[in-house]
């Protein structure tokens, strides 16, 4: 029986390189000589420290600009609120890694909405769907992309 999975992964390799270069990027601009400006990658989380909140918006701007060329979906990011401690600034950005619960059973109501001839599971942090046909399965992954879910997802283990 044909299934697959929907995962949502952040590439960890090319998250440390956007990182490497975006801390690149920082020191070598005029505008941040002398303020020790860097993003740290934390377990879960990324870490911009400035000297205050207008170089950590400019950091972000870059930030965000080499993931986007390294093939990391923004929306995987989850931005904190911004902390300033007399002469400096910090920002945690949590990213997010699996699906959650609540965004699983969406996703399974979603499917069985739409009427399509599928089953799909939640098995811990993704979904399997499976279906008898493979232009099921392809429908149920055009849905998806359609949808507005607010969190990036890849399609996994196609088999027939």
């Amino acid at each position: 029986m044909p299934s697959f999975d929907i995962v949502s992964e952040v590439n960890e390799h090319e998250l440390t390189n956007a990182i490497d270069q975006t801390n690149r990027d920082v020191t070598g601009r005029f505008d941040f000589k002398g303020s020790d400006a860097k993003v740290e990658r934390e377990k879960d989380a990324l870490v911009l420290h400035a000297q205050n909140e207008f170089q950590i918006k400019q950091m972000k701007d870059i930030l965000h600009q080499r993931l986007a060329k390294r093939g990391i979906d923004i929306q995987a990011l989850e931005e904190q609120a911004l902390e300033e401690t007399g002469q400096r600034a910090h920002q945690r950005i949590k990213v997010r890694q699996g699906i959650d619960k609540e965004l699983a059973k969406k996703i399974v109501a979603l499917i069985k909405d739409s009427k399509l001839k599928v089953q799909a599971s939640v098995q811990g942090e993704q979904v399997r769907v499976t279906g008898k046909k493979r232009d099921d399965l392809q429908e149920a992954i055009a849905l998806l992309r359609g949808a507005e879910l607010g969190l990036p997802l890849q399609y996994q283990n196609f088999r027939d």
